[in-house]
């Protein structure tokens, strides 16, 4: 079975930083969100997000009140500079600050909402508002994935004496608007995930798209990802793999329980595919996508995980997700096979996952364990097993195809092709190996040995091959 959600809403993120740290208070008591007459919300960051934030409460602020009992009231928002011109309107008897006291300390404050991005001041004010009693919502992924173990320690200790537990909610963090955090909190609890594979940013996206479906060069592609306000004045962590990296280990700790160092998790970008590289993808019957993959391997036991370009088949779910759209799909036991897509950062759609975790925690909501248990049976391996894309520039030279063979034979890799498209300069002379099923640790070996040949002209470029058609339409 497949189930596609289709969350299309245009805008771009733009996470306001900055502030001035304070010392919290704690608060005497919690109050239960369904007990209490209105629940008062201080925002931190009014930029892009932030903005949409009170946007939609505000058009919609009848219809949560029916659905809580309770009124969603912003009462301070916390920006750099006070005098800025906001592109919304402040909700009455709302106020701007610069101050982050003048939130954290405020113990009519019940809720704090952090969209000010960053690892550093964001940290200092998430942790506040925890051990204030406060409640939490956040669309911070890196702040999650670089201190997910200790979000989870500080919850444990702030919660340990209290009736009424302290809630924190990232539905933002990951994907912008798609719901695939709820889902893997709620959906899948009574099913075993076998592989979670995405395209989880944006940015990548548009570009391998518009070098796709376009011809572009990477540099064009990204000179129009920065003209449309998709690449960052430095895209490193987009277009080097890391924003999804980052990502992907939040999704592998709620679908596996398990806890990796982002260093651990292999992680290659798109700064290294050429023109080529889509000519080759076409002859497969594919395209090329940036996706992030975490599979159960050995029964279960391991999970094997990486961000990298890959070949994708055009009967995969994630070969027609084009433009800047984000997809990502579950592949279980008892549900088969969900795909989840949408749009994944901008302001409304980012605002929307963060308004609707702000809705449930009015509803009374409660969530004992964020990030879901974790497993002490379960270990991460570096080494994942795939169909390999490898391309290699040469020289003119004598036995190229003898020596390849004899390497990968050497190896114990199997090739499955060798792609050659007519040379149209010999400095670009490029021909492709394709194997059959082979670790990962395998084709470095294999890598490094051809780059030792002197007909090898440059490192080689290898990218995992996923789906199956690819043969069939070579065939």
């Amino acid at each position: 079975m497949r189930v596609i959600f289709g969350l299309v809403l245009l805008a771009f993120a733009d996470l306001s930083a900055a502030f001035s740290p304070a010392t919290p208070s704690k608060r005497v008591s919690a109050v239960t969100p369904l007990s209490m007459a209105g629940v008062n919300v201080g925002i931190f960051g009014g930029g892009t997000v932030g903005g949409g934030i009170v946007e939609i409460l505000a058009k919609k602020n009848d219809y949560f009140e029916k659905m809580t009992g309770n009124t969603l009231n912003v009462k301070k928002i916390c920006v750099r500079d006070a005098s800025k011109p906001r592109d919304f309107t402040l909700p009455d008897g709302c106020s701007v600050t610069t101050e982050y006291s003048d939130i954290l300390e405020d113990e009519s404050i019940d809720m704090v909402v952090e969209v000010m991005g960053g690892t550093t001041d964001a940290k200092d004010v998430v942790y506040a508002a925890l051990k204030s009693g406060k409640d939490v919502v956040t669309a911070n992924k890196a702040l999650i994935a670089a201190c997910m173990p200790e979000i989870e320690s500080l919850l444990e200790e702030v919660n340990k004496d209290r009736d009424e537990s302290v809630e924190f909610r990232y539905e933002a963090a990951v994907c912008g608007g798609i719901p695939i955090i709820r889902s893997l909190q709620t959906d899948f609890v009574g099913d075993d995930i076998q592989t979670v594979s995405g395209i989880i940013n944006g940015c990548t996206n548009f570009m391998l798209t518009a070098m796709d479906r376009d011809g572009k060069s990477y540099e064009e592609a990204l000179a129009e990802a920065s003209d449309l306000g998709y690449a960052e004045e430095d895209p490193t962590l987009d277009v080097g793999g890391f924003d999804a990296r980052s990502k992907l280990k939040i999704l592998m700790r709620l679908a596996y329980g398990i806890e990796v160092e982002e260093d651990d998790i292999a992680c290659k970008g798109i700064t290294e595919l050429t023109k080529l590289d889509f000519e080759y993808a076409k002859m497969m019957g594919g395209s090329i996508k940036l996706v992030g993959v975490a599979e159960a391997v050995k029964d279960g036991k391991k999970v094997a995980a990486f961000v990298s370009p890959c070949y994708v088949a055009s009967d995969d779910s994630l070969f027609a997700v084009n433009g800047a759209t984000n997809a990502v799909e579950i592949v279980s036991n008892n549900l088969v096979s969900t795909t989840l897509i949408g749009e994944g950062a901008g302001r409304y759609p980012t605002a929307n996952s963060c308004v609707n975790d702000m809705v449930a925690l009015a509803k009374g909501d409660k969530t004992p364990l964020p990030f879901n248990p974790s497993s002490e049976e379960t270990t991460f391996t570096e080494d994942y097993v795939s169909d390999f894309y490898i391309r290699l520039k040469y020289r003119d030279g004598l036995g190229i195809t003898r020596q390849c063979g004899e390497v990968c034979e050497k190896h114990g890799v199997s090739i499955h092709s060798i792609l050659q498209n007519p040379i149209t300069k010999k400095d670009d002379a490029a021909f492709v190996l394709i194997t059959e099923q082979v670790s990962v640790s395998q084709v470095l070996k294999v890598c490094k040995d051809m780059e030792a040949f002197d007909w090898c002209n440059g490192p080689a470029f290898f990218m995992p091959v996923l789906g199956d058609d690819w043969a069939q339409a070579m065939a």
